[in-house]
């Protein structure tokens, strides 16, 4: 059977370009190795981060490199393991934070986060999807006149990119948001108009129940390679092989194999995140915390709370390190007093990242039978429903609602080809 669209991946990208796929009189299959949500979609703190638009990759960021590398419980470290292997990725990374490389990556975030807000608010609508988004925004929290004052650049960044948000000046300002902070926390800004969703495994799971009602299909399959044909992509796994006219890829961390297979060799790699869900009434939250300097956020999933962040570079194979999240949880019973960390339960999760923080949306080099929409790094479920429309706006060969050439497969090859002579 020749099939119209495959999407490989179930993730919250893959179910939002099913969905729009399907909107658009498009027939899809899904295919994914687990299942719905059985991965990073399924465990990370359901945030819609649209004020992140500045690259993890900023100007004088790898003059921290080597406090990365000494404190392997910090908020942002490279397994001693993988210290070689992810070398190649950390100079793609250190170019991104150049000046010129670091402009344009901001600009384009920010397109990017500028149309997936509105798009977000279009697939809310598409699903009836209300009742599992909270309006509550957000306290990103400072200790200190000092810690706030470096963080001003940021903010009028995020302001020239239409962030709205307001700075609170003193713990009494704050508790009147949220009470039950450390006092240290002497400043703030607030940021209203930021969303989470109630579960992201359940509104992944929602979206898929919505696809599948309206006649998409959805199975289990480990896809292993990609094979072009002049009319056709065929697919192999280990229990079957599919042919589709067009195919997605969007396998977050496991993407990168299957491009390699039609000849798209991208420095794709893993933050590995952490956390620990708190079970029911662990702490009255009422709007999602961020507590930047630290590297880790709190965040009501369900009914329950949700510590964790940080970034750890360590690839796909490495056992988990859950001390990480043990950290964070301890740090988070020092700033919250009135938090109980007992009955938690840990999580680890690979984002997907690519150097430069951008993620990749375009076609293969080799063919636009397929298109790529893999990379977002901590950002998947904030972008998602952009990377929908983008992708559909590729599929059908459309005019793109943003400039696309930041997000190109190829952007890396001209760095590799100079390397190479």
């Amino acid at each position: 059977m020749k099939h119209d669209v495959i999407v490989i991946g179930a993730g919250i990208i893959g179910i939002s370009i099913a969905l729009k796929l399907q909107a658009e009189g498009r027939q899809v299959l899904v295919l994914d190795r687990k299942g719905v949500a059985a991965e990073t979609s399924s465990g990370n703190a359901g945030v819609f981060a649209f004020a992140d638009v500045i690259p993890l990759a900023t100007p004088g960021i790898m003059r921290k490199a080597p406090k990365w590398l000494i404190d392997p419980l910090g908020p942002l470290s490279i397994r001693p393991a993988y210290a070689l292997k992810i070398l190649p990725w950390m100079l793609r990374f250190w170019r991104a934070s150049w000046k010129d490389k670091y402009q344009t990556a901001l600009a384009a975030q920010a397109s990017l986060m500028d149309l997936s807000k509105a798009a977000l608010e279009r697939q809310i609508d598409a699903v009836n999807g209300e009742a599992m988004i909270r309006r509550e925004g957000q306290l990103q929290l400072y200790e200190g006149q000092a810690e706030f004052n470096e963080s001003l650049a940021g903010w009028q960044t995020r302001q020239a990119h239409g962030v709205v948000y307001e700075f609170l000046l003193t713990p009494e300002a704050i508790a009147d948001i949220q009470p039950g902070i450390d006092p240290r926390f002497t400043h703030a800004a607030y940021t209203p108009e930021w969303k989470n969703v109630c579960d992201p495994a359940q509104w992944t799971q929602h979206l898929a129940n919505e696809f599948e009602k309206r006649g998409g299909k959805i199975a289990i399959a480990s896809i292993h390679s990609i094979d072009l044909k002049d009319d056709s992509v065929n697919l192999k796994s280990d229990s079957a092989d599919y042919e589709a006219n067009q195919v997605v890829l969007c396998a977050g961390a496991w993407s990168k194999t299957l491009a390699q297979s039609i000849g798209d060799s991208l420095p794709l790699d893993t933050e590995r995140g952490y956390n620990t869900t708190l079970p029911a009434r662990a702490f009255d939250l009422k709007t999602h915390l961020t507590f930047s300097n630290h590297g880790f956020v709190v965040t009501k999933i369900g009914e329950g709370v949700r510590i964790g962040g940080a970034v750890e570079l360590g690839g796909l194979t490495l056992k988990p390190h859950y001390q990480r999240a043990d950290v964070l949880l301890n740090k988070a019973a020092e700033f919250l007093p009135g938090l109980n960390i007992e009955g938690g339960r840990q999580w680890m999760g690979f984002r997907p990242s690519m150097p430069d923080s951008l993620p990749v949306i375009s076609y293969a080099s080799q063919s636009k039978r397929v298109v790529y929409a893999f990379g977002h790094g901590h950002l998947g479920l904030t972008q998602s429903a952009g990377t929908a429309e983008l992708v559909a706006e590729l599929i059908n060969e459309q005019p793109s609602s943003i400039p696309m050439n930041a997000y190109c497969a190829q952007r890396f090859h001209t760095l590799h080809n100079k390397h190479s002579q």
